[in-house]
């Protein structure tokens, strides 16, 4: 019997039996510890290897992110109508070609900027589909009420790629070019599909009579984000702190490599060790938010993420070139324990208040806006970088995030002990 054959079970699987669930789970440990390689290949390969300027870097990252914007609400409107499986299939394996690209160019030779700006953008639209795709199909894939628990297990394994992807990228490159690491990435992706391709569900794609129009199926989904009281809220806040974090964590490779001198490992392990904050947020988020309550878990972790960003700006006024390291090593550890919180916890509300129809369409409005305001704000980021300094750009980028959790910190979410269960919402 397959995990969602099992939904309609009065006795739910553990997640630990059930061979699908870990299937994929295992495939996406590989495709994730190979992402991380890239997260860090990227930046060294455009700064140290290319020249990049502050401006061509926010470009590349928002050449990666652009497709958010641009297809990201047809995205989830073409998931709910496709298989999800399959769509990752397809996904991973464009993924894995663009990927194998840059390498192959700079081998050759002829590798200049506007390429990585491709290889960008093709990962990025690949990667909507991949992501609308994931997060709508952990509830086809396990029973309902272990949804917030495979979440925990699928973010703190990201977290634990995030440990040692970063940390073995920064290794390799004191051996090997940023290029190689591009293979890497191409690998977790191409056996993430192979993964997926073990991969056992019961999902049945829509029947035609049953779709209406694409614009008509994108407005529900939009509606259905806008008029639920705490979706809407989620959407406000996550969207603003996105933007305002990606115009500070943009300029982080400029910080780190041209401003503070820190180096590629300097940067891996910055990377590295914050992502323990991660790890530790994805596998204690459970227990505090039953500490707390589920719904008071929510702004609290905001509060957390948001107050752990002011180091960043901080740290280049430490009269050390450590005491800067450390900084921003505290920073990511607080920041992203933080941030793992809140997106479990909002991710699983999300995932049970939805109907089952909807959920490519909820995921793929949700990524449009906290997504797609990521493209805009990475430019931004380089013109204001140029225009006014870096470091007044970091400043910005914290103070604005701080503001924009006001959308959870004023809402019904404080002293929730449990978050809604259904499709109906509070």
């Amino acid at each position: 019997m397959t995990a969602s054959a099992t939904n309609t079970a009065q006795e739910p699987v553990s997640l630990w039996r059930d061979r699908n669930f870990t299937t994929f789970w295992s495939g996406q440990a590989v495709s994730q510890l190979g992402a991380q390689l890239g997260q860090l290949a990227f930046p060294v390969l455009a700064v140290t290897l290319l020249g990049a300027s502050e401006f061509e870097v926010g470009a590349l990252n928002a050449a990666g992110l652009a497709a958010f914007l641009v297809i990201g609400l047809p995205a989830g409107a073409w998931v709910d109508r496709w298989l999800k499986r399959r769509t990752m299939i397809v996904a991973g394996l464009v993924r894995t070609l663009a990927m194998a690209t840059a390498p192959l160019l700079w081998w050759a030779g002829v590798l200049q900027i506007w390429h990585l700006y491709v290889v960008a953008a093709v990962v990025g639209a690949a990667t909507v589909f991949f992501d609308v795709s994931y997060q709508s199909y952990v509830p086809v894939l396990v029973h309902a009420a272990k949804v917030a628990q495979a979440n925990s297990k699928l973010e703190a394994t990201s977290q634990i790629a995030r440990i040692g992807g970063p940390a073995a990228g920064g290794a390799l490159l004191t051996v090997v070019s940023a290029p190689v690491l591009f293979v890497g990435e191409a690998a977790g992706y191409l056996l993430s599909a192979i993964f997926l391709l073990r991969t056992r569900d019961a999902e049945q794609p829509v029947q035609a009579k049953d779709r209406q129009p694409l614009v008509s199926e994108i407005k529900e989904g939009l509606v259905f984000v806008i008029r639920h009281p705490l979706i809407s809220r989620i959407a406000a806040c996550t969207g603003g702190v996105n933007f305002f974090t990606t115009l500070a964590f943009t300029l982080m490779p400029v910080l780190v490599l041209r401003e503070l001198e820190l180096g590629p490992q300097g940067m891996g392990l910055i990377m590295a060790v914050g992502a323990v904050g991660g790890l530790l947020g994805a596998v204690s988020a459970p227990r505090f938010a039953a500490w707390i309550g589920e719904g008071t878990a929510i702004p609290v972790a905001s509060m957390i993420s948001s107050l752990f960003l002011v180091l960043v700006p901080l740290s280049v006024l430490a009269p050390e070139r450590w005491m800067s390291l450390a900084m921003l090593i505290v920073s990511e550890f607080g920041f992203a324990f933080g941030v793992l919180v809140y997106n479990i916890m909002q991710l699983s509300m999300r995932q049970r208040v939805c109907p089952p129809r909807l959920l490519g369409r909820m995921n793929a409005s949700i990524r449009f806006v906290v997504w797609g305001v990521m493209p805009i704000a990475a430019l931004a980021s380089g013109l204001f970088a140029e225009n006014l300094g870096l470091v007044p750009t970091l400043w910005i980028g914290f103070a604005g995030s701080a503001v924009c959790i006001a959308p959870v910190l004023f809402s019904p979410l404080w002293g929730m002990r449990k978050l809604p269960d259904g499709i109906h919402g509070p």
